[in-house]
């Protein structure tokens, strides 16, 4: 079977699995929707049932959108012809213990030409053994590794900011002490910046490096399905939201005139201390570049093993959302944003309208299941069967019946952590990192 065409039967197969989910709660949860007379006994009833069917309709729509720009998406080849830019690779680090040398290694070995490459590492005032590790690979790698003390924690924009005015690249890669690249990965990331001098930040393609234990399988396929397929569709109306920390490239002289501002950020009245790879996607997109993901850039992380880990990583990340999504929203209608105006914004509405109906159901769904317990079923049927098939997707990047640990993750989110974001909400001015 071609290729394209595999492509496209990948995509169909899990919106029809949502859309058969909304058929099973629209039309065997129980009373159609406009049989008032069944309804007459509550009206709260209907209205519940109105929100939960507007919410089913609503992610369909939006699943439907992004599929088609999910199936239009090809990540840039790489080019032999093309020179390459100089490129400096910053890793900050903090208590990483032997996990620094992994991932300076991962990166001193990788195919780029080492006469083009710096690695510039940033211990954060660690008080463990990160130092040593990091002096062990400045003598391995004498020509390539270049090292940074902080005397005290100063946090990872504070870490960010000094590599940035240190890097003698063009090209700066952020990286995470915990990951570790493939060899081709730098290449491959660096390609949208070679060939298209409007794009200003490229987004590589997080991956699991410890799926051995059950969070670390769940976020296997949750990562496959919350960045590689949702950053795949934003690229191809190039405006990813966020390039992400544990591996993104971006042109040095379009962020250094900002760094400034981006150090002492404030929301609310209050210094922000998290979503620094968010802000700085916010300041290429807002200079009037493009953002764009590269599929074939992979970097394989460390992820939360425990529950508590875990929610404090969510906890982080939506509120780096909610802070980044009002300043996006400042200027995604702007001059800079010219040519970029249509598809970003209703991408962008249909993202914060999914929170707030997600919301709207969750606090429906105890009244439907109070009027009538045995929906109870019903409803875990439909989840099932939509997360089942959305999980599909993470089919396109790897064969197998690791898939069904989507599954397992989508109950696993609808028990334990759908109270995540209502709390990011209410506690956005929290500037602590959250880890440490």
């Amino acid at each position: 079977m071609p290729s394209r065409m595999r492509h496209f039967l990948q995509g169909l197969l899990p919106l029809a699995g949502v859309c058969a989910g909304m058929v099973w709660l629209a039309f065997v949860c129980g009373e159609p929707l406009f049989d008032l007379s069944r309804h007459s006994s509550s009206t709260a009833s209907l209205l519940t049932y109105a929100s939960l069917m507007g919410l089913f309709s609503l992610q369909v729509f939006a699943l439907v959108f992004e599929t088609i720009c999910w199936m239009r998406y090809r990540p840039v080849a790489t080019r032999t012809d093309l020179p390459l830019p100089p490129l400096t690779v910053i890793i900050p680090a903090y208590n990483e213990g032997p996990m620094v040398e992994r991932s300076i290694r991962s990166v001193a070995q990788s195919d780029y030409p080492a006469e083009l490459l710096e690695i510039l590492v940033v211990d954060d005032g660690s008080r463990d053994d990160t130092w040593f590790h990091m002096e062990r690979l400045r003598r391995e790698f004498p020509e390539r590794v270049r090292l940074l003390r902080f005397k005290g924690n100063r946090g990872k924009r504070a870490g960010l900011y000094e590599g940035f005015h240190a890097a003698k690249g063009e090209v700066v890669v952020t990286l995470d002490s915990d990951s570790e690249v493939s060899p081709s990965t730098l290449r491959a990331l660096v390609a949208p910046l070679v060939q298209d001098p409007r794009v200003g930040a490229v987004a590589g393609r997080v991956s699991v490096l410890d799926r051995s234990h059950l969070i670390g399988a769940m976020l296997d396929v949750q990562f496959t399905l919350a960045f590689d397929f949702a950053r795949a569709a934003q690229s191809t109306f190039h405006t990813v939201w966020c390039c992400p920390g544990a591996l993104s490239a971006v042109r040095k002289s379009v962020v250094l005139p900002h760094l400034d501002g981006w150090l002492d950020q404030r929301f609310l009245g209050r210094p922000v201390s998290h979503g620094e790879d968010q802000a700085l996607t916010n300041i290429v997109l807002r200079a009037g570049y493009d953002t764009v993901y590269q599929r074939t850039a992979v970097v394989h992380t460390l992820t939360p093993r425990t529950y508590r880990q875990l929610y404090r990583m969510l906890l982080r990340w939506d509120r780096s959302w909610v802070v980044e999504a009002f300043s996006y929203g400042r200027f995604m209608f702007s001059e800079a944003r010219r040519g970029r105006r249509i598809l970003p914004p209703i991408h962008f509405a249909l993202a914060n309208l999914r929170q707030l109906t997600v919301l709207v159901g969750i606090l429906a769904l105890p009244f439907q299941i109070f009027e009538r317990p045995g929906r109870v079923v019903d409803f875990s049927i439909a989840l099932v069967l939509a997360a089942a098939v959305t999980a599909a997707y993470y089919l396109r990047t790897r064969s197998g019946l690791r898939f069904l640990y989507g599954v397992v993750y989508a109950v696993y989110a609808f028990l334990f952590l759908q109270w995540i974001f209502p709390w990011a909400v209410i506690t956005v001015r929290d500037e602590r990192w959250g880890t440490r």
